[in-house]
């Protein structure tokens, strides 16, 4: 294993970890309180997040970044290339730290939604949950394969329009921060 790929793996681990920790702490704080309708949201927000982050990281997987030529005036291109140079850390971040996460969520909050209807019989309570769990996962399977599909088809315009809202949005000033960071910390 190179030692680069060691690295991102260390720090992806460690990113992983640190996200699971926040949103198992924001879930098991929230879900428990949401009535029965906003946790149907909830659910359906990070199944749709999950897909969406799939999508982004099969795009960048699929997308040789030469045809990212055509693109060059437009904004977002200079992160275009560098996704698909980074092929790999994209593809973990976007389709397994975001994408489990966000599977993880969903599971946590169909748990809390079977809970919050408050059913007494212990066989209408096992079934409720064993339909509930299994619509979250064809739901999830459904939306990535969805995803997917479309990411194969459509990945420059994909990877682009990533590019251009990730460039525009307050990750660009972190992005900044951190080069300035590692700047100041090899003088």
């Amino acid at each position: 294993m190179k030692k680069n790929n060691l690295n991102w793996s260390i720090r992806i681990f460690v990113l992983s970890i640190a996200l699971s920790i926040v949103f198992s702490v924001v879930s098991q704080s929230l879900f428990p309180s949401l009535p029965v309708c906003l946790s149907l949201f909830v659910i359906v927000f990070f199944i749709v997040v999950s897909a969406i982050f799939d999508m982004i990281g099969i795009a960048v997987t699929s997308l040789d970044y030469h045809r990212l030529d055509e693109f060059k005036d437009q904004r977002g291109y200079k992160t275009a290339v560098y996704f698909c140079k980074n092929t790999n850390k994209v593809s973990s971040f976007c389709g397994d730290v975001v994408g489990d996460i966000c599977g993880i969520l969903s599971g946590a909050g169909g748990v809390s939604l079977v809970v919050n209807m408050h059913l007494y019989n212990s066989n209408l309570y096992f079934i409720v949950t064993c339909l509930v769990s299994s619509l979250i996962a064809g739901l999830t399977i459904f939306g990535k394969a969805i995803m997917k599909g479309y990411a194969v088809e459509n990945c420059a315009q994909i990877v682009m329009k990533t590019a251009s809202v990730f460039e525009t949005t307050p990750i660009l000033f972190f992005k900044n921060a951190m080069k300035k960071f590692k700047k100041n910390r090899k003088k």
